[in-house]
């Protein structure tokens, strides 16, 4: 292989990067994001798309020192953190065309957090020209991981070297009134907003925790049966993505197409396996008729 090629990426990550990784991420935990919570003043505290839409300094610090650390281990990577790219959404246009890209969200869930609420979360996800090959989900209150990747099963790292195998599968198939899950109903259009609640009342309990990480970590372990997002970004969704796939989950576009991490448009629905998909994706059929051309108002849009 000639010096004018680039050096292909034979794995998504090697054991020791994948150590490197998550001592990275609770690094940033430790100095950045805990130390400021419930500590923020409303000087520390600001709007991006609106009052729902929030950005702190712990996402702005968390992501730097997350960034610094990924161009370190992978100088020839393409990185795509939350902040980075609200200011440079030119970002965006570059992770199909990236043979390794790193997503980051470095603080998911940013208004409980700002609110003081420990329903938060960490994101770094790696793509492979736009199909996410490694995800992982970090709680930093209880400081623990949820990650997979096309290599290896989903499974919980626990401090100090313990981990268990997750999975999202029951051992029987629910009925719809049967079967809870996450859909954010404030993010779907206005015009679909009330249809969509009625479907909501089809099943056992439905309800959002503003935060996807915490939703697809709730999902991988078998917690509840699907997740519903409308809102797609390269951070929010990619990580939680590859850890339902290898937890036994099943994901697609709510039009049955496939996923990709530089999507911005459509619904995206993961369940426990094909089986519930099929049944959630029956109910909320009706949303495939709205063009995402027109979203919710800045106002309506708040982090998730």
């Amino acid at each position: 292989m000639t010096d004018s090629l680039p050096m292909p990426v034979t794995a998504p990550l090697t054991s020791a990067q994948r150590t490197q990784l998550f001592n990275l991420v609770r690094r940033a935990a430790k100095a950045e994001i805990m130390p400021r919570f419930r500590k923020l003043g409303s000087h520390q505290i600001g709007e991006k798309s609106g009052p729902h839409d929030l950005v702190t300094e712990a996402d702005t610090a968390a992501e730097a020192m997350i960034t610094r650390g990924l161009q370190t281990f992978f100088p020839s990577a393409l990185i795509v953190g939350e902040e980075a790219a609200s200011a440079k959404p030119e970002l965006l246009g570059k992770i199909a065309e990236a043979e390794l890209c790193f997503t980051i969200d470095p603080v998911d869930g940013t208004w409980n957090y700002a609110k003081g609420l420990p329903m938060f979360g960490v994101m770094v996800s790696a793509l492979r020209f736009g199909r996410p090959v490694f995800g992982l989900l970090f709680d930093p209150v209880l400081n623990d991981i949820v990650w997979a990747d096309s290599d290896h099963p989903a499974q919980l790292q626990l401090p100090r070297r313990g981990r268990r195998f997750v999975a999202t599968a029951h051992d029987q198939h629910k009925t719809m009134d049967q079967l809870n899950g996450f859909v954010p109903l404030f993010l779907i259009p206005q015009d679909k907003r009330e249809k969509a609640a009625i479907a909501m009342t089809k099943f056992g309990r439905v309800w959002s925790l503003r935060c996807a990480c915490h939703e697809f970590r709730t999902l991988a372990q078998g917690e509840i049966d699907f997740a519903l997002f409308s809102k797609l970004t390269a951070w929010d969704q990619p990580a939680g993505v590859i850890v339902t796939r290898q937890a036994g989950g099943h994901v697609a576009m709510l039009d049955g197409s496939e996923y990709r991490g530089d999507m911005t448009s459509g619904y995206l629905l993961a369940a426990s396996d094909e089986v519930t998909w099929g049944l959630v994706r029956d109910a909320f059929d009706f949303l495939l008729d709205t063009p995402q051309d027109a979203p919710p108002t800045e106002q309506e849009q708040p982090d998730a």
